[in-house]
């Protein structure tokens, strides 16, 4: 507990949590799950997201799922988490934490420092009187409620990569799969830090591999280009980001409304997060 402390920034602003702040911003079914602040708290009746100050020992993922746990009935076992995004105030942060979930769930107030917990469609948000920080982040944060599919061409990737493919495609494939497994979030606009849906293309000689924890394996019959076509254009609500070098496949997934990044856009993200493990 040694982040219940106060904190000023380098601004001269005086926050609550000595390593910071984050909360969650839930969605589901066009709705955002918020909080009324009790009337002694600051900004007391005001409604923004659940969260508080972040422990010494905690990363902003955490700290949210925890203070919205403490503050509410929420199960957090069934929040998938979308992604991150910080706002920063010259040594000190709060980082808003983005997650879904399937369906509404019936959520109430826990704590002394909730008044009531409610669900709000996405268009009435700005007509609450909102917590003054909260309405602030608003404007951005309303952009983020979305899901994010990173779908990856692997013949493509695995090319880009001198690791003895060609003698080994499917032991390349598996290579490339695990990379991806292991990564902690990746840097995908419109976060900071995003935790996608990961589905990795195979095909051919690569096609028997499976899939492992946080990456699904599909296998294209055919071609494998015409199958990451079908994934993007079967799911037009949902953001879809594609790896590819191929020119002719990004022309066909942009046209279906996907972003596309080539080989070194991932692979460097690969040092980045072991560089980051590492430290």
């Amino acid at each position: 507990m040694d982040g219940n402390s106060f904190a000023r920034c380098g601004r001269g602003h005086v926050h609550w949590g000595r390593y910071g702040a984050a909360g969650l911003l839930l969605y589901a079914e066009g709705h955002v799950l918020l909080q009324q602040r009790a009337l002694w708290c600051n900004g007391g009746g005001t409604w923004g997201m659940f969260g508080g100050g972040r422990h010494s020992h905690e990363d902003a993922v955490t700290a949210a799922l925890r203070e919205t746990e403490e503050e509410c009935s929420l199960d957090t076992s069934v929040v998938r988490i979308e992604g991150t995004v910080l706002e920063d105030h010259e040594g000190w942060g709060f980082t808003s934490v983005i997650g879904s979930t399937p369906k509404i769930v019936d959520v109430r107030g826990v704590s002394m420092e909730t008044r009531a917990a409610r669900w709000f469609p996405v268009p009435e948000v700005s007509d609450l009187r909102l917590f003054e920080p909260f309405g602030r982040a608003w404007p951005r944060v309303r952009e983020l409620m979305t899901h994010v599919v990173l779908v990856v061409d692997a013949a493509n990737v695995m090319g880009s990569r001198p690791d003895g493919w060609w003698r080994d495609r499917i032991g390349a494939a598996g290579r490339l799969r695990d990379s991806l497994a292991a990564l902690d979030g990746l840097a995908i606009d419109p976060f900071d830090r995003c935790f996608p849906e990961i589905v990795l293309v195979v095909e051919g000689a690569a096609a028997p591999l499976t899939a492992t924890p946080g990456v699904g394996v599909v296998a294209a019959p055919g071609s494998g280009d015409d199958m990451i076509v079908a994934l993007v254009a079967a799911e037009p609500g949902v953001t879809h980001v594609v790896v590819t070098a191929d020119r002719e496949l990004r022309g066909r997934c942009e046209a279906v409304g996907a972003t596309v990044h080539g080989p070194r856009w991932l692979t460097g993200q690969f040092l980045d997060d072991a560089d980051d493990q590492s430290a």
